[in-house]
């Protein structure tokens, strides 16, 4: 079972209640107004403050997963708004006044830098970054992020008599009648669309806000900001274009051939978007379970079977700790879209949102996000929150990117061995997909946010010359209305700008560690939680280093590490 890690400070009581500023901002001012005079005193000063920005974080991140559960629920949601505009707003103004006392330091040099370096590097960007006049604005933008949350949350489709979330109608994306497929997805996206002038009002709000809190800081536009503010000492802008390219190079002609081979097989000249889920052969959907107990209790056995205390892990997140649950994974009405694992930081339990349909991709979400958790878990221990919490998303993606991978030889726990198979290979013709639509949603952004004062008719333009770049060989005649707007549906372009990219950094070193897997088990796995076990306390390059990959995005990557995927996939029939 899981248990509360031991404080790393006595200075924070233990029933602080850290969603009233009242509450945190003595504490934080006496963190503030202490006097430093030798370096213990300054390593005692960031052990006390991670602690209270530990109690501060767990308190956001408990309102963010009371909201995301039940987003109709009008007083969680306000909790929320309200610990947003009311704590964390003067949390940043607290914060930037001990990073600068912490940076500008006299005793920060005498740390020892093998283990303070990383922190320090990064409390220096957060001086150099933070201005005052952009707290409002950050607040203000969260507020509009929860808005997309909330209307995306609301959206409802009734169908066949029934009413069903957004996430539930993916099931009818497999079935082998065609005009069901049809109708399903039609009906799904025109229900995206009927929301669209609400969703572009709340972007072209976010893009002006975003532009100006980069003006604010000194920055040209808000690429190059966030590329800063995102600690991305080891990569630039000019590295994201290549990886697009070795994208559109490597991979979108394989994923444009699978699309031919598959509308081959399905008899049609080519594919409409409704295409491509179904079974080529005609064969039933592939059903893993029937509910989410069903979904976890076979999650086990695969975790159990592919290392013991990966599975031992997982059973901490089933069995959850008295009064907290780990899970909530069934979807329903008034539930926010998607998936995530979040930190309870001060109590270090994680606890893991999915919205299951009863699919295949619901069983990789499962392990993807379990290995989000066993990250967390890995590194609960370390006293610094900023080595907990604060770990590159590159690496972060690597976590939970390599266990939808090297969960492949344990699917027969969901599936008899054919249609084992068939799920591998759906998951790996499904990378052929997924690394384009990145690099697509990675230089959209990168677009949207060099080309100040776009209007929305040029904004629609630039998405569907990338998209028609790296996209998918589909037929969208009649429907070229919802294609301009399928953007509207990827949550990181409101709630996380620039966090995309990562997960195509990610995916290249989960299919590295994935080969590893192939030829070692028990190395790999020893790898990877070595690597995970560091948190956040080594440079990106060395987090990788530690589970043994290698950090490269290059085109030249991509084509080697395609090739194996299509090696793989020979190997597995149709």
């Amino acid at each position: 079972m899981l248990a509360p890690v031991a404080p790393a400070s006595d200075l924070i009581p233990a029933d602080l209640d850290a969603t009233k500023w009242s509450n945190l901002e003595p504490l934080y001012q006496e963190l503030i107004d202490r006097p430093l005079t030798c370096v213990k005193c300054l390593e005692r000063l960031l052990l006390d403050r991670s602690e209270l920005d530990a109690s501060a974080a767990e308190a956001g991140s408990q309102l963010y997963i009371d909201k995301s559960c039940h987003t109709d629920d009008p007083a969680q949601m306000k909790a929320y708004l309200d610990f947003v505009e009311n704590v964390e707003a003067p949390l940043k103004t607290a914060s930037f006044e001990l990073d600068k006392k912490i940076a500008s330091s006299p005793f920060a040099g005498e740390l020892d830098q093998g283990r303070y370096a990383v922190l320090l590097r990064n409390t220096k960007v957060a001086v150099e970054l933070f201005r005052p006049e952009n707290v409002p604005l950050e607040t203000e933008q969260s507020r509009l992020e929860q808005e997309y949350s909330k209307i995306a949350g609301a959206m409802m489709v009734t169908f066949r008599g029934k009413e069903h979330t957004l996430q539930q109608m993916a099931r009818y994306q497999e079935d082998t009648d065609r005009a069901t497929r049809d109708e399903a997805w039609r009906i799904v996206a025109e229900r995206r669309y009927e929301d669209r002038e609400a969703i572009e009002t709340i972007f072209d709000k976010l893009v002006t806000l975003r532009h100006q809190i980069a003006v604010n800081a000194g920055f040209e536009n808000y690429r190059d900001y966030m590329h800063r503010a995102k600690r991305r000492f080891d990569y630039t802008p000019d590295d994201c274009r290549s990886f697009a390219q070795g994208c559109e190079l490597h991979v979108v002609p394989a994923m444009r051939e699978l699309d031919r081979q598959r509308a081959a097989a399905l008899g049609l000249p080519v594919l409409r978007p409704w295409d491509s889920a179904v079974d080529v052969k005609g064969r039933a959907p592939l059903r893993p379970f029937e509910s989410a107990a069903q979904m976890v209790e076979r999650t086990q056995r695969v975790f159990d079977r592919m290392d013991e205390s990966l599975g031992a892990m997982f059973r901490s997140l089933v069995t959850g700790v008295p009064g907290l649950t780990c899970l909530d994974l069934d979807s329903r009405k008034g539930k926010q879209p998607g998936g995530y694992q979040a930190m309870r930081d001060r109590r270090r339990i994680p606890f893991i949102f999915m919205n299951a349909a009863g699919v295949q991709r619901d069983v990789e979400t499962m392990v993807h996000e379990a290995g989000h958790a066993f990250h967390s878990m890995l590194c609960r221990n370390e006293p610094l929150l900023a080595y907990r919490g604060e770990i590159p998303l590159e690496f972060c993606e690597v976590a939970s990117m390599s266990m939808e991978l090297t969960a492949h030889p344990y699917m027969d726990e969901f599936y008899p061995g054919a249609d084992a198979d068939r799920a591998r290979r759906r998951h790996l013709e499904a990378l052929a997909t997924l690394l384009p639509w990145i690099a697509v949603i990675d230089q959209f952004q990168q677009w949207v946010y060099t080309n100040t004062g776009h209007t929305r008719a040029e904004r629609q333009a630039a998405w569907l010359e990338i998209y028609g770049r790296l996209g998918p060989a589909q037929d969208w005649a009649g429907l070229e209305h919802l294609r301009a707007t399928i953007w509207h549906r990827q949550p990181h372009l409101f709630g996380s700008p620039f966090y995309y990219i990562e997960y195509g950094i990610a995916q290249l070193g989960a299919l590295q560690l994935w080969a590893n897997y192939r030829r070692d088990p028990t190395r790999a796995i020893a790898d990877y939680k070595a690597g995970l076990s560091l948190g956040g306390s080594r440079p990106l390059r060395e987090l990788f280093a530690g589970a043994n990959l290698s950090f490269d995005f290059s085109p030249a990557r991509i084509k080697t590490t395609w090739a194996e995927v299509e090696r793989e996939l020979a190997k597995l029939p149709m």
